[in-house]
């Protein structure tokens, strides 16, 4: 019989663990809905950034630097930019995490972080503006603009373009429309170490070349896009910049006379959600901008000195500012006014050098991330509350920050791991799994990850699921598949009767040693590795077996076997999917029967327990 079975039985792909198969069998776990953030942290003094997700902080990376990075997050998140303005560098992180609108839905791609090898150097890069799939970030005293492709980042490749610009200063360009705009800076020269003074706006082409004549804006600084309008800071107002047909509309807002004369706005943000911006005004005030109707600005009074603030991207309607005496404050945006304080760190006084370390703040779903450098540690505090959610120790001195993530369907197997979770079997057996092996259990993994395995990955006592399938065991499986997939429990039960059929009940490895048990009759062999396969599925996802070959034992014992298990890397298995066969060829493009087997030392509702968890 089992020489019979040798043709007839496989293991089904299970695609590195979350795609059993997805174009085969693990429909249950196709539309997952997972909500993962994850925090990427620059530290004070040492040169790194560590990252870790919210939800599961002990899930951890740390990236080397050149130096204090200022964080960004670009692309909805796909990548972090690490600017080091005092180490003329820039590096770039894959954040892992990426999110696909599909109109009524978005999809979640999750993966660990990893750090591009490509940098930019250059002197002293500074302001970035990421907008309409352009990432630019301006050399300060380079006198140009690196242009990087957004899409091409967030996949790994570091695409440039060099926008020039008329003399180093202290700006930034930007895409508007179909063309360009960018700081102006006067013809002065510079004094001592200072870069020359920025007098303006103005519209140029791709090239550099100026397209239009420069509009006032002394001491530009500041910039943020919502809705139709890019806007700047000036010492005169607000700079409003819209896309015209014959090119960029540039227009002032003044400030008007009922705001605190002497103060400008330096720093910008703009809503997704609405037309609308929050920016500073001062050292203690902020204002609210409507680029659009009058009045164009509201006026709010903090009762301290302000250290940093945010613009909640899920609801416009609030902000939120933390001023020196470590009080949090919700901002109402459309009364234009304070809605709700609470303290949340210690005191940070603003004398001193304006990069002294103090804390920084960044959204992430329901909650606002602070960071507490002298603590040492992150802060998660509710947006509804502002009570502290946790508190995050981060090694050093946690400073700038930036956040990526969101929420979104995960398709396959393992779908619920965009955190850290564990389960408990019926043996008492705690199993840790983590978003970092989800990626790859989907079946989207770099060649490079790919590592040989030995037998011993498998070594151990198994038994076939198959019999539980058959005598109503795994029918509260069949259920739960039907639950969240797009079968009912009955077909989900056909579907697997195929998949788990074997009369090989029982299977032992010890050493190089594999013995097949079937029917009261045992076949032996001895059995080394005869490499691995790479197969593509259909709909772009990848799984790897581990293929090996007898060289010696029972003649009916098969030639060849081949693991599949959810890992492309040495690693024990927990369960495994096995094909057979004496033909290497034929073996591989078996899809359809995949015998799967658990250790024998779990009972029935083990095995069950185990599959529900997963």
């Amino acid at each position: 019989m089992l020489r019979q079975l040798a043709y007839t039985t496989g293991i089904a792909l299970i695609l590195s663990g979350t795609a059993l198969a997805q174009d085969n069998h693990d429909d249950h776990h196709d539309h997952e809905d997972v909500t993962l953030y994850r925090v990427f942290v620059g530290d004070h003094a040492d040169p790194k950034v560590t990252a870790f997700d919210l939800n599961a902080p002990d899930n951890r990376w740390t990236f080397a630097t050149t130096g204090q990075s200022k964080l960004y997050s670009v692309d909805d998140g796909a990548a972090i930019v690490a600017i080091q303005f005092e180490d003329d560098a820039v590096h770039f992180i894959n954040s892992g995490i990426s999110l696909h609108s599909h109109g009524e839905h978005s999809d979640l791609d999750i993966s660990d972080p990893n750090a591009l090898e490509d940098t930019l150097t250059g002197p002293r890069p500074f302001h970035l503006i990421d907008h309409d799939g352009k990432v630019a970030i301006n050399f300060d005293r380079g006198g140009y603009v690196e242009i990087v492709d957004a899409h091409e980042l967030s996949h790994g490749e570091l695409e440039t373009t060099r926008l020039p610009q008329e003399r180093a200063h202290h700006g930034f360009a930007s895409p508007i429309g179909d063309g360009w705009v960018t700081s102006v800076a006067s013809d002065a020269p510079a004094e001592g170490d200072s870069l020359p003074k920025r007098v303006g706006l103005r519209a140029i082409n791709e090239d550099g070349t100026p397209a239009g004549d420069v509009a006032t804006c002394t001491g530009i600084h500041g910039e943020a896009f919502s809705g139709a309008y890019l806007v700047a800071g000036c010492e005169e107002g607000i700079l409003t910049v819209t896309a015209g047909s014959d090119g960029p509309v540039i227009k002032m807002l003044e400030y008007p006379a009922d705001l605190p004369a002497g103060e400008t706005t330096g720093t910008l943000l703009g809503a997704k959600s609405m037309q609308v911006f929050l920016g500073n005004y001062g050292a203690s005030g902020m204002v609210v901008i409507d680029p659009a109707d009058e009045p164009h600005f509201r006026y709010i009074e903090l009762p301290f000195r302000r250290v940093d603030f945010v613009l909640d991207p899920a609801n416009a309607l609030y902000g939120y500012a933390l001023t020196e005496d470590g009080t949090l404050h919700q901002v109402d945006v459309l009364a234009g006014e304070l809605s709700n304080s609470a303290k949340v760190t210690q005191p940070y006084s603003k004398d001193g050098h304006w990069n002294d370390p103090r804390p920084r703040l960044a959204m992430a779903g329901e909650d606002i991330i602070v960071t507490d450098p002298l603590a040492g540690v992150v802060r998660q505090i509710s947006k509804e509350t502002l009570e502290e959610v946790a508190a995050i120790e981060v090694e050093g001195q946690p400073y700038n920050i930036a956040v990526a993530g969101g929420s979104g369907l995960v398709h396959g197997k393992g779908a619920e791991e965009g955190h850290e979770h564990g389960h408990d079997d019926a043996h008492g057996h705690k199993h840790a799994h983590s978003h970092a092996d989800s990626q790859i259990s989907k079946g989207y993994f770099e060649d490079d990850q790919i590592k040989a395995r030995a037998l011993s990955d498998w070594e151990g006592d198994w038994q076939s699921v198959y019999p539980y399938l058959q005598d109503g065991t795994l029918d509260k499986v069949m259920a739960q598949k039907a639950e969240h997939g797009d079968k009912s429990a009955e077909e989900y039960k056909a579907y697997y009767e195929t998949g788990y059929r074997t009369d090989v009940e029982r299977i032992t490895i010890d050493g190089d040693t594999v013995t097949f048990f079937s029917q009261g009759a045992s076949l032996e062999a001895r059995y080394e590795s005869d490499g691995l396969e790479v197969l593509t599925y259909k709909k772009g996802n990848r799984g790897v077996r581990f293929i090996f070959k007898k060289i010696e034992g029972d003649e009916a014992a098969p030639q060849f076997i081949q693991f599949s298990d959810h890992k492309i890397a040495p690693s024990k298995a927990d369960h495994y999917h096995l094909y057979w066969g004496d033909d290497r060829t034929e073996v591989l493009e078996e899809l359809t029967n995949w015998p799967t087997y658990y250790p024998s030392s779990l009972d029935k509702e083990g095995i069950a327990a185990e599959m529900l968890a997963h």
